[in-house]
């Protein structure tokens, strides 16, 4: 144990895999904060903690049966020459149900907060709790794959586990509040989720797409979203400013 500990590669390999689990958990943060914002204010924030421990035991209980992992990758069946394994099923599945759910959202935010009766009704935090657990086997499942081609040593990939989970869960909640104090935001989110599912039903087909590509593309128009933000408050205070009704002394 001393060894590994003291050991320089190690380390590198420890923090360049937390990284790793950091980006890609990124959609998982975000799937979870808008499936939480559906659930009355005092249970978000535990709902949300709980997405993120079973997303970090899960993840670990992975790595615990490689063996079972690896066997996922050879070919179940065919379907019109495409060889199809476990994997590609799960991430077919998951990346189905992340489009559709997604939809579904972005339906109900353009119908208005009380334009649908499924809009209108708040989740059951159990009903909440499994859809997370679902996308948490995907993520998971995607995270996983991609440590194990990194680094060999379980405990290293274990530990990096652990600290991606408790650095999100830092972030996490900052996150989720800004995405639910934002409309806007939540919707480029939602359009997010959408890419993502496509990139995982590629990814099921054998068809790969660079992540990074998504990824900036996210950033790029989360950056553009945050400076209409930022112009729409200061044409908003321009406009209290010249306002008749504005009392005397106020700024």
């Amino acid at each position: 144990m001393l060894e590994l500990l003291t050991d320089p590669q190690v380390w590198i390999a420890f923090l360049t895999l937390t990284m790793l689990e950091l980006v890609l958990g990124i959609d998982n943060i975000i799937f979870i904060s808008i499936l939480v914002d559906k659930l009355p204010p005092e249970k978000r924030e535990f709902a949300r903690k709980i997405g993120l421990f079973m997303a970090m035991f899960m993840r670990i209980g992975l790595l615990l049966v490689l063996a079972w992992i690896v066997g996922l990758v050879e070919p179940l069946f065919t379907v019109l020459g495409q060889e199809i394994s476990g994997r590609d099923i799960i991430l077919i599945l998951g990346g189905l149900f992340l489009v559709y759910k997604s939809t579904t959202e972005i339906h109900g935010s353009m119908e208005g907060e009380e334009g649908t009766t499924a809009s209108a009704v708040k989740a059951t935090f159990g009903a909440v709790i499994l859809q997370i657990m679902v996308v948490d086997l995907v993520f998971s499942l995607d995270s996983i794959i991609t440590a194990v081609g990194m680094v060999d040593d379980v405990r290293v990939m274990i530990a990096a586990v652990v600290a991606s989970v408790a650095l999100m869960m830092l972030f996490a909640g900052v996150i989720g509040r800004f995405v639910s104090a934002h409309p806007t935001i939540k919707m480029l989110a939602l359009s997010f989720l959408v890419v993502v599912g496509v990139v995982l039903i590629a990814e099921g087909f054998d068809n790969h797409i660079p992540k990074g590509y998504v990824y900036f593309a996210m950033a790029f128009s989360l950056g553009v979203e945050v400076l209409n933000i930022n112009a729409r408050k200061r044409a908003k205070r321009v406009v209290d400013l010249h306002s008749p009704y504005r009392q005397p002394g106020e700024h």
